[in-house]
């Protein structure tokens, strides 16, 4: 039910998306998707799968996290198209679906003569989605992956403390970040379609969504010409934008403070905004530095930002995390504790939300996975298990209209 009273129709109720993606960053466009109401049709290879069902497994022969945490509410077809069945199998699949979206190498589908054209020519309803590693030009034909993006996107070399090496993010901005990309896109690709009727050619490459998320990191590159960035803790610039460490880089400085007991993730992010200054001077027991002209302005600050946030630290490391948020909070300083991937999974108000969700998987039992963080009031999300592998090889052939050789005949033969 709805906020009204209405059963729910989920918001991509009766779209069908072909899901010809492997590994990560197509597989978590098509669960979002998936999540959102489309029926996604996995396609697999027969006996094997998508790569990830054996890789990093923590249980034997059991799909592993990775694969399952990236392809709930799917269903699997195993198809070999390289065979005649295949092909007429996996044409009838193009012809009965809004959207196909893949994450190949450049050319594959082409190769097996499955062009956008000839795509086309079977559905002109269809839109043809591709996430790759790089756009047309001269990195057209190199083989990318998660770091490989964050190093070509401008991520690397923004990332880390100034006298050590590019450092990468665990966050997955190649990967799933490509993916959330390419959902907008190709929702925008089926609202265009109400209005012509057609579908369209939609492709994301994974670099470019990596520097779309190195939007203010482009800004300053062109902020240097006018001089040093004082918001930066750097002392020197050269003619690029440095990597500064846990600094903001932003208009308001921030740091991770240290806080008891001392461990790893004992840390608080602190942003200190002007008119924070005098209730956190006041709170860490330091008033006189309100009034100090050395300590007064945000401008005199900046000169000093390192030892400013020494002060601030010389309170913080005294007490926990968590207590540092309720009094940082209580006096409307920006705030945030530095959550590890284990406060996460056990965030009560993130799974109060579904951002984290139990679901229970026919072999492995129960498993833990993120929630869809695209949030609609109507429409709420219900995540599901992963699908074994071709478990739904003789409902989609029926679905689809086949009439050749039946299942079993069509897996021993190798086509599913």
């Amino acid at each position: 039910m709805n906020t009204n009273g209405v059963p729910a129709r989920k918001a991509l109720d009766g779209i069908k998306v072909l899901d010809m993606t492997h590994v990560q960053a197509g597989p978590s466009c098509t669960q979002i998707l998936a999540w959102l109401g489309a029926d996604v049709i996995k396609v697999e290879l027969p006996g094997r799968g998508d790569i990830t069902r054996g890789q990093l497994r923590d249980l034997p022969d059991v799909d592993s996290l990775y694969f399952t945490m990236l392809n709930c509410n799917k269903r699997s077809i195993t198809l070999n198209t390289k065979t005649p069945d295949g092909k007429a199998i996996f044409e009838k699949l193009i012809a009965h679906c809004d959207v196909l979206v893949e994450n190949f190498g450049p050319g594959v589908l082409d190769r097996q003569g499955f062009t956008w054209e000839r795509i086309r020519e079977i559905n002109a309803r269809i839109s043809y989605a591709s996430i790759k590693g790089f756009g047309p030009g001269t990195y057209e034909d190199f083989k990318a992956y998660e770091t490989v993006a964050q190093a070509m996107g401008g991520a690397m070399s923004t990332t880390g403390w100034e006298d050590g090496p590019p450092t990468s993010t665990g966050a997955q901005i190649g990967d799933s970040g490509s993916g959330i990309h390419m959902v907008a896109a190709i929702l925008a690709a089926l609202y265009q379609r109400t209005h012509t009727g057609r579908g369209q050619r939609v492709t994301v490459a994974m670099q470019d969504a990596v520097l779309n998320l190195v939007r203010v990191k482009m800004r300053d590159q062109q902020r240097l010409t006018h001089g040093p960035l004082r918001e930066y803790p750097n002392a020197t610039f050269g003619d690029f934008v440095p990597r500064s460490g846990n600094a903001s880089g932003g208009g308001q400085p921030g740091a991770a403070l240290r806080c008891a007991p001392g461990g790893a993730n004992d840390y608080v992010y602190v942003i200190v905004q002007p008119q924070v200054w005098a209730p956190l001077a006041t709170l860490i027991g330091r008033p006189e530095l309100i009034d100090d002209p050395a300590w007064a302005t945000p401008e005199a600050r900046l000169s000093h930002l390192d030892e400013m946030f020494a002060v601030v630290e010389n309170w913080t490391k005294d007490h926990g995390k968590h207590e540092v948020l309720e009094k940082l909070n209580a006096i409307d300083v920006p705030c945030g504790p530095i959550m590890s991937t284990k406060d996460l999974i056990e965030d009560e108000s993130l799974r109060a939300r579904g951002m984290i969700a139990d679901v229970t998987h026919p072999q492995r039992g129960m498993f833990t996975t993120v929630g869809c963080p695209l949030v609609l009031s109507d429409t709420p999300v219900e995540i599901t298990s992963s699908p074994l592998l071709g478990e739904h090889n003789e409902e989609i052939l029926r679905e689809i209209g086949w009439t050749g050789k039946d299942a079993r005949a069509l897996q021993a033969a190798g086509v599913l």
